[in-house]
């Protein structure tokens, strides 16, 4: 069943002072969707690094978000179709990553801030970002 599937970027926002990004993120993880344990790992390095959070207060935000979306795993045919992006698409390696998840998991949506907006990938899956006009519908 196509749906949704979340770049780290746009759940960061959940946990930031941007209170404008956090309202949209949450509107448009108001219908679920799919993430990666790859996910999961950029967020608690985000969360420890960059935000200063206690492994506490990490442990209980990953735990929200592992509550709201379905976790994929990362597989070695998540890796070898994700070089296969970054190749056929210039995406950064990370990036191509999530979306060979994303297109593993059968969404057709990636909630993404970082990749280019609109951008569709085998036909089958298309970059939107929730924090630009295009991203609101």
């Amino acid at each position: 069943m196509p749906g949704s599937f979340f770049d780290t970027n746009v759940l960061i926002y959940l946990a930031s002072g941007d209170s404008a990004k956090a309202d949209r993120a949450e509107a448009v993880l108001r219908d679920g969707g799919a993430i990666s344990v790859q996910v999961l790992n950029e967020i608690a390095n985000v969360a420890r690094r960059k935000m200063r959070m206690s492994l506490r207060e990490t442990r209980s935000f990953l735990e929200s978000v592992r509550g709201l979306l379905a976790v994929h795993p990362v597989t070695l045919e998540t890796h070898e179709l994700g070089l296969a992006l970054a190749e056929r698409y210039n995406l950064a390696t990370y990036d191509a990553f999530i979306a060979a998840s994303a297109l593993l998991a059968e969404c057709d949506r990636l909630w993404s801030e970082d990749m280019q907006d609109g951008l569709a990938i085998d036909r089958r899956l298309r970059v939107v970002n929730p924090f630009q006009e295009r991203g609101r519908r």
